[in-house]
C-alpha cells in the first residue's frame, strides 16, 4: 500500500448516539488528524459482542454512531466508515495473530483487569480475553502506524506492536510485513459524567451530542457539585466540581471569571450548571443541524457506509495476499 501521509486506524464499538465523552475524547481528535494523516474509522461492531452478546441493536446502532460521526465533521472522501463485520478479513488475521501470543500473556493486560473489575464479570469469555489480539488485526489489517486512545488503551497498543514484531520475525524477517503502530494519546482529559463517575450511557449519566438545548438544561440540573458548597454565597472548590471540568472545556475564555465567582461564593450552583448549559447547547448547535440532515436522508449515510467498505475490502485483501505470501501458504 503505497500512502504518503501515516496511516491511522480508529473505532468504536457501536453502543448508539454518541455523548460528550465521546466528543472530546476521541472524535474532535479525529476530525483534527483528516488533513495530516490518512484516516481509516471502524465501527467495531464484533468488538460490541465481547460485553453483550445480544446482536439485534447492532446494526441500528451501528448508523446512529455512524451519523453522529459525519455530524461531528468526519468526511468520508478522506476517512473511509466500516463495519468490522463486513470485512472477513478481520476475522481471518485475528485467528492467524491468536496463534502468535500466549493467554498468560493476555491476562496480563491491566485494561482487562480494570474490565472484569468494572463489568463484576464472574466468568470471562474468549472474546474478552482476546479483544487486544482482535484489535491487532483491525489496526494491522490497514498497515495502522498510529492509533489515537486513551491512557487506557495504551497496554492494547503494545500487544499489537508485539504482535507485529512477532509476526514479522517468524515469517517475514527479510521483508516486513506490518509496521509497529505507536499510540497518540488524546489532547483533552477524560469528561466525567454527570454523576462524578465515568460517563455512560449503561449508568444514565451522560450528555448526548444529540441532546436539545432544553433536555441538556435538565440533564445539567441534576449534576454533582462540590460537597461543600450547599448554598450560593458558600466558597465554592471549582477544581473538585465537574460543572467546572466542563467548564473547562465549553467556556475557556470565560474560566477565569467562572472561578473567581465559585471560590467567592459570588456564583451559585443553579446558576453555574444554567451557564454551563447553555455553553454545551451553542457549541452542539451545529451537530445537532448536521444530524437532522443525514437521519431525514439515510440513503445518504447508507451509500456512505457502502463505499467506505468496499475501499476497506480491498486494502484487506491486498494485506492478506502479503501474509499468505509471507507464510508461504500458496
Amino acid at each position: 500500500m503505497s500512502q504518503s501521509k501515516k496511516i491511522i486506524l480508529s473505532g468504536m464499538r457501536p453502543t448508539g448516539k454518541l455523548h460528550l465523552g465521546h466528543l472530546v475524547g476521541a472524535l474532535e481528535n479525529w476530525v483534527s488528524l483528516q488533513g495530516e494523516y490518512q484516516n481509516y474509522h471502524l465501527i467495531a461492531d464484533y468488538h460490541a459482542l465481547t460485553t453483550n452478546p445480544d446482536s439485534s441493536e447492532i446494526y441500528k446502532n451501528s448508523i446512529d454512531m455512524l451519523i453522529d460521526w459525519l455530524s461531528a465533521g468526519l468526511d468520508p472522501k478522506k476517512s473511509p466508515m466500516f463495519r468490522q463485520s463486513r470485512i472477513k478479513e478481520h476475522a481471518e488475521l485475528h485467528l492467524i495473530f491468536s496463534m502468535l501470543i500466549t493467554t498468560s500473556r493476555l491476562e496480563r493486560n491491566p485494561t482487562l483487569k480494570e474490565q472484569v473489575r468494572d463489568l463484576e464479570m464472574e466468568t470471562m469469555a474468549y472474546g474478552h480475553l482476546g479483544y487486544p489480539v482482535l484489535q491487532a488485526a483491525d489496526i494491522l489489517l490497514y498497515k495502522g502506524q498510529v492509533v489515537p486512545v486513551g491512557e487506557d488503551q495504551m497496554p492494547h497498543i503494545e500487544i499489537t506492536r508485539e504482535i507485529a514484531r512477532r509476526f514479522n520475525a517468524l515469517y517475514a524477517p527479510a521483508h516486513p510485513v506490518f509496521p509497529e503502530p505507536e499510540g497518540k494519546l488524546t489532547k483533552f482529559a477524560r469528561l466525567p459524567g454527570l454523576d462524578g463517575r465515568r460517563m455512560s450511557k449503561s449508568i444514565g449519566n451522560t450528555i448526548l451530542l444529540s441532546d436539545s438545548a432544553d433536555e441538556i438544561k435538565k440533564k445539567m440540573k441534576g449534576a454533582v457539585t462540590d460537597p461543600q458548597k450547599l448554598r450560593k454565597g458558600d466558597p465554592g472548590h471549582p477544581d473538585i466540581c465537574l460543572v467546572f471540568a466542563y467548564h473547562n472545556k465549553f467556556s475557556p475564555l470565560e474560566i477565569g471569571e467562572i472561578r473567581t465567582g465559585c471560590e467567592s461564593g459570588a456564583l451559585g450552583c443553579v446558576d453555574c450548571k444554567m451557564r454551563c448549559a447553555d455553553k454545551i447547547a451553542t457549541a452542539l448547535e451545529p451537530h445537532r443541524e448536521r444530524r437532522s440532515h443525514y437521519e431525514s436522508h439515510l440513503d445518504e449515510v447508507k451509500a456512505i457506509l457502502h463505499d467506505g467498505e468496499e475501499k476497506a475490502k480491498s486494502i484487506a485483501h491486498q494485506t492478506m495476499e502479503e501474509v499468505h505470501a509471507a507464510m508461504k501458504m500458496g
